[in-house]
């Protein structure tokens, strides 16, 4: 019998009429557009939050991190049926047809604000401030979360459906693998720059039901798209190769005793037994690279929010016309620095790479994740460097106490910050991509993907926690906290070096873990 850890076979078509570049462009093609309907939401929802919904910063900061933090940790859901029971292609069709119907009432709820809807009351400043109602909010957080669940399927089956593609055992495949998950990261990257580019300035200028609703119609077209590439896939034949009854007989297998003597058979199931236990103990192995890796979850967990609130108070005119550039849209900075890193990493750093340290992805996975989190630390001094500019400069022009005035400071302050957090992305995001479906065994490569995804999930709790917890307690005795929604008077500066202090801790853990890792020995000779 053979092992479940061997290779899948091909399902469905010939080996040489399936798979390959030509099934991946149609799956990339699908993660870029559900890529624009996820960031044409997330990218500018503090605004929404702040805006028509009318929460504090504080409140907002760590309500968009709570959801953040579940839509990142559901796809452990989502794996584990899809390695277990539904199989990759029917739950990325599902988990498509709930996120049209999630962005679908999302779009819906943002209609449903009226004068009449709303609750009206003085503030103490004698401001007339408006709440929209209870049900409005409601429908809106049903709608968020809908979201979040649908992307528990989605995003980890459809990249691991598209590195499927490749046969991990041919080294020409198994190359285009290596390229596979650099050109996947550059289309979603492309695919969220000019989301965030377009969706805020709608969404903050014309309206935000058109804003939630174009991504709606971007995800119905992604289905679209994925089922017209269907006859092209490579699907697999997993019989009982599944996650389930892996672990199933993992288990089995670690209770029964191993007899001197038996037969061809027992000798046979013995040593699959072996090769299963050893699997299963890889998985193992993951953990501490796994959790020396949550921090950079909580950086990741800053630009669509305290990024965007820090920008909102600069001068972010450009041109003679005096266009303004929304708060949200320079996030495209880090998008653009993505973009430009990808290329610059697959077509140069990892050629020369390769002839200087002989390894065929120029560098381990682990190096690329490890390289990331460096630049990730030095993005985060040089916010709160510029967080210390800018309330100098609020002082200087005496505008600490007007919270909507526009500080004299230019929004270019801010790209190096932004540009940091991108290239950091490329290294670190990508190497965990790689490293966690690599890693693990065929019947959970999903469930890896996963792995990586939770990740970005537990630093956005993280990041949320330490945000309510700071919050309150530099709120006490009448104190301003860190998170004051005049932000000329709050601290950004101080949780921005918390974090980088925090994430440099956290890399030196990393760097002691990946040193001692043993990588899973590959079939493949590349030389």
């Amino acid at each position: 019998m053979a092992s479940e850890f061997e290779p899948l076979l091909p399902r469905a078509g010939h080996r040489a009429a399936t798979g390959g570049w030509k099934s991946a462009l149609f799956i990339i093609w699908v993660e870029v557009a559900e890529r624009f309907a996820y960031y044409g939401i997330s990218a500018n929802l503090i605004s929404y939050l702040t805006g028509p919904l009318g929460q504090s910063t504080a409140a907002a900061a760590a309500g968009v991190n709570a959801w953040s933090g579940a839509a990142s940790m559901m796809p452990l859901l989502g794996a584990a049926i899809a390695d277990s029971w539904l199989g990759r292609y029917r739950t990325i069709v599902v988990s498509s047809v709930l996120y049209i119907a999630g962005l679908g009432m999302l779009a819906l709820s943002s209609t449903l604000s009226s004068p009449q809807s709303q609750h009206c009351n003085l503030s103490a400043d004698g401001l007339r401030a408006c709440r929209p109602s209870s049900l409005q909010t409601a429908f809106f957080y049903v709608s968020l979360y809908m979201v979040a669940i649908a992307q528990s399927g989605h995003k980890p089956c459809v990249q691991a459906f598209g590195a499927d593609q490749f046969d991990a055992t041919d080294p020409t495949e198994s190359l285009s693998r290596g390229s596979f998950f650099n050109w996947w990261y550059f289309g979603i990257c492309s695919s969220a720059t000019v989301a965030i580019a377009l969706m805020s300035y709608v969404q903050d200028n014309v309206s935000w039901a058109i804003g939630f609703g174009v991504p709606c119609i971007i995800m119905a077209l992604a289905l679209v798209v994925f089922l017209l590439g269907t006859k092209t896939y490579r699907l697999y034949d997993s019989n009982d190769a599944n996650g389930a009854n892996v672990l199933s007989r993992a288990f089995s297998a670690s209770r029964k005793t191993s007899p001197k003597s038996g037969s061809l058979v027992e000798h046979g199931e013995r040593a699959e037994n072996v090769v299963i236990l050893e699997e299963v103990r890889s998985m193992a192995r993951l953990f501490p690279i796994w959790v020396t890796c949550l921090l950079y979850g909580v950086v990741f967990a800053q630009p669509p929010t305290l990024f965007t609130k820090q920008a909102s108070t600069l001068d972010r005119r450009v041109g003679s016309s005096g266009f303004e550039i929304p708060p949200a849209a320079l996030q495209c900075f880090s998008g653009i620095s993505m973009i430009t890193c990808v290329v610059l990493y697959d077509r140069i750093l990892v050629p020369v790479a390769r002839r200087v340290s002989g390894i065929t992805l120029g560098i381990t996975m682990l190096q690329r994740i490890g390289t990331g989190m460096a630049l990730a630390v030095a993005a985060l001094v040089i916010a709160a460097m510029v967080e210390m500019k800018r309330l100098s400069t609020a002082i200087e022009a005496g505008v600490v106490d007007q919270p909507d005035a526009v500080i004299p400071m230019s929004l270019w302050w801010i790209m190096p910050q932004y540009v940091l957090i991108g290239a950091a992305d490329v290294f670190t995001m990508v190497g965990m991509q790689e490293f966690f479906y690599d890693q693990m065994p065929d019947a959970f490569k999903s469930l890896g993907l996963a792995l990586y995804l939770s990740v970005l999930g537990v630093g956005s709790f993280i990041s949320s926690f330490l945000i309510s917890v700071i919050d309150g307690v530099t709120r006490r005795d009448e104190g301003t906290s860190w998170f004051a929604d005049n932000l000329n008077r709050g601290h950004l500066d101080y949780f921005y070096l918390l974090i980088a202090t925090l994430t440099a801790l956290e890399l030196i853990a990393f760097l002691y873990f990946s040193v001692s890792y043993v990588y899973k020995r590959k079939t493949v000779n590349f030389h």
